[in-house]
């Protein structure tokens, strides 16, 4: 057998009180499984090789043992009156063999599997520790304790919600529990009190924490859903510049007049971009990437696709594929199609088909004025 060098130390040792439940919270039924059950059957599904700690409340341990029949080497051990004494009593539980020690709360039994591997990763590529975050997208105030809203608060861009798990060298945080003292609301929390940088990595927003009963109502809402496919349709119209080169599909077209634009003019990247930022009802093209951002003059339209991607995931979303047609005179795709599809596929993530028509000389394209391009891009859940 491989040696096992990662452990995941699982916190369910908190009452159910704001559940309005008389069980544990990680004992209290969803979808006619416990929370601790829907967490151990998913880390079951986890490819890497890995060992568990349950951290229980007192005279929990039995149930919880048996959820652990095809788990060997996991152990249940009993938590404290606070979360930071469970994660000291899970963490005096691990083996001396254990090099990246993960800790992550039962409440979040939707967090998806990518989330342990991203927070694994960044740990064995040097982080002392690694947290996961999401977007935050509300706004938000400093309120007094009459509720009245006193002042605008921190910049949200600038904020990130903190999930688990979390994932540590396993011997700095032991070191840095024994060195600190007091409560703590999370182990980065105690890492950065012991000295110690913990770097982020993206987390995903089916991972909510499960509190209040409204939260039972929506995890059991996100397990039975059906998988219903998202899908956003945009189109871009750029005129023809002569003094800029043509840049189309993530091509440089050598000889052809280019697109003029505040980027450098990629219809068939903006339509992409679009599309997706539609289906995943995140705005368009417009709002994040206008005019009015002068970082983005000239700037080559694969980054606004990364950046859109990067907002797709945070949302829990993926693209699944995408089909664009080209409108226009010039340049003449099919020589280049495939050429074409296989650098969108690569900038994409997913498969792009790709296609070009004319107007028949109709319309600004049809004139030869300019290029254009129609999207259509389909989402799913990650």
């Amino acid at each position: 057998m491989p040696r096992v060098t990662t452990a995941v130390v699982l916190v369910a040792a908190g009452s159910g009180s704001r559940l309005g439940s008389p069980f544990p919270k990680a004992f209290v039924s969803l979808e006619g499984k416990t929370l601790l059950q829907h967490c151990v059957e998913r880390l079951g599904e986890w490819s890497r090789p890995h060992t568990v700690v349950l951290v229980v409340p007192e005279g929990w341990q039995e149930p919880a043992r048996a959820l652990l029949t095809s788990s060997p080497g996991a152990r249940v051990v009993t938590g404290g009156a606070t979360r930071t004494a469970s994660v000291r009593a899970g963490l005096a539980a691990l083996g001396e063999d254990t090099d990246v020690v993960l800790i992550h709360d039962a409440a979040r039994v939707l967090m998806p599997l990518d989330v342990f591997d991203r927070v694994v990763e960044a740990v064995e590529a040097g982080a002392p520790g690694a947290i996961p975050h999401v977007l935050v997208v509300d706004t938000l105030v400093r309120i007094s304790p009459e509720t009245l809203i006193t002042e605008g608060g921190p910049n949200r861009d600038e904020l990130g919600g903190v999930q688990t798990p979390q994932g540590f060298v396993a011997s700095k945080l032991i070191a840095a529990y024994e060195a600190v003292a007091g409560d703590f609301s999370d182990d980065a929390a105690v890492m950065r009190e012991a000295g110690h940088d913990v770097v982020g990595v993206a987390g995903d927003v089916r991972g909510f924490k499960i509190t209040y009963p409204e939260d039972l109502t929506r995890a059991a809402s996100v397990l039975g859903a059906s998988v219903t496919p998202l899908v956003g349709v945009a189109m871009d119209v750029h005129q023809f510049d002569e003094n800029t080169p043509l840049r189309l599909a993530g091509l440089t077209w050598e000889g052809e007049k280019g697109l003029s634009g505040h980027s450098d003019g990629d219809v068939v990247l903006h339509a992409i971009v679009d599309a997706a930022l539609q289906a995943a009802r995140l705005g368009d093209l417009g709002e994040h990437f206008g005019v009015d951002r002068p970082e983005f003059a000239g700037a080559d339209s694969s980054v606004f696709l990364s950046h859109a991607l990067s907002l797709l995931h945070a949302q829990g979303l993926r693209v699944s594929s995408v089909g664009v047609q080209v409108i226009g005179n010039a340049p003449k795709i099919g020589p280049r199609r495939l050429e074409a599809q296989e650098t969108l596929t690569a900038l994409v993530g997913a498969p792009v088909a790709l296609s070009a028509t004319t107007t028949d000389g109709l319309g600004l394209t049809g004139r030869g004025e300019g290029v254009a391009a129609i999207a259509t891009v389909v989402l799913s859940t990650t």
